[in-house]
């Protein structure tokens, strides 16, 4: 049974979205809408769809059961909302949306109509990142102890230039902990667990937009654990985001999504450590390597036949951005803030 798949938002992620659907089988991307006439068309023409420019005609298309959704971060849970009401399951692009408000919104109008909700948060489905946490939950490292994450990336100044909602406020809810630094926040809790709290500082350090353009923070995790954390998008000329996890057994080091350092008291057998990744996403937001999004899709469509869970569900992606709240209220107060719990 072929599954028809419409793609909203005209941007480069929404192109990823419709060229990592299409290399599903079984998987026609049939609509593509959003506000930019010229994108949306050249989109839709490549994959043999119809175009749309209001999302309420985009949702009356037939036959269509999903919708992937990569507008600006804050439309998406009213996005999100309006599929759901329409009886499509919709698989969103990270963020959630831009606040747990908004989040939880979602989150219940999907579980109202009884639709699938999901988030893309591709670097779950990495081979390495699958393996290391499967050994962090058999105990590979022992008791968690120390953690650091740094995404030190690049974007030059057109990449806010250019865009009608990239740096804003109101649009991108954020800057590069929202937008970029979230992806390994979301790691850093899918395999160490719930923050307790945190303590942030942030800047704008150089691009000329509303949100941040640097961050550093201090987090506590409920295992115990602490971590520090950086993010920015002025680290010319942008470098892999690094992980490193010590624990009472061992430290393994990851590079973008590799091992790359695995000593361990005991071996686990696929965390050897290996050679470093490239990584285009630390200078460039283009997507050229489609399978992470592939991998995703093709979950969230598992989920739908069996009647199960996405890995990122609606609840897992709401607890990044309950934390990036988190570290936006500790930077603005100068003080220790907890994530908004469920």
């Amino acid at each position: 049974m072929t599954i028809h798949i419409g793609v909203l938002g005209g941007g480069g992620i929404s192109q990823t979205h419709a060229r990592a659907a299409a290399q599903i089988d079984g998987v026609k991307v049939v609509a593509v809408g959003g506000a930019n006439a010229a994108k949306v068309e050249a989109i839709a023409t490549r994959h043999g769809a119809k175009a749309y420019t209001d999302i309420e005609s985009l949702l009356r298309h037939l036959p269509m059961e999903v919708l992937l959704i990569g507008s600006p971060s804050a439309l998406h849970a009213g996005q999100g909302i309006a599929a759901a009401r329409a009886g499509l399951h919709v698989l969103i692009e990270k963020p959630l949306d831009v606040t747990t408000a908004q989040a939880d919104a979602v989150i219940a109008a999907c579980n109202q109509a009884c639709v699938k909700l999901g988030v893309f948060f591709q670097d779950r489905f990495a081979l390495d990142l699958v393996r290391l946490k499967a050994a962090i939950d058999e105990g590979v490292l022992g008791r968690p102890l120390l953690g650091s994450a740094r995404v030190k990336w690049w974007r030059p100044s057109e990449y806010y230039s250019t865009s009608r909602w990239r740096g804003r406020a109101a649009f991108d809810g954020g800057g590069a902990v929202m937008n970029q630094g979230i992806h390994t926040l979301d790691l850093l809790l899918w395999l160490w667990g719930d923050v307790k709290n945190v303590f942030a500082r942030q800047a704008t350090a150089l691009h000329s937009i509303e949100v941040e353009d640097a961050l550093i923070a201090t987090l506590e995790f409920e295992n115990g654990a602490l971590a520090t954390f950086e993010a920015t998008t002025a680290a010319f000329p942008g470098y892999p985001r690094q992980i490193e996890l010590s624990g009472t057994e061992g430290t393994i080091v990851v590079n973008q999504d590799r091992i790359v350092s695995a000593d361990l008291r005991t071996p686990f057998a696929g965390l050897t450590g290996g050679p470093e990744s490239e990584n285009a996403a630390a200078s460039s937001p283009i997507v050229s390597d489609v399978r992470g999004h592939q991998s995703a899709i093709e979950d969230f469509l598992r989920a739908i036949r069996d009647g199960s869970e996405p890995r990122c569900n609606g609840p897992e992606g709401r607890r990044s951005v309950a934390l990036v709240e988190a570290l936006y209220r500790s930077a603005r107060t100068g003080q220790p803030e907890i994530p908004t719990p469920t």
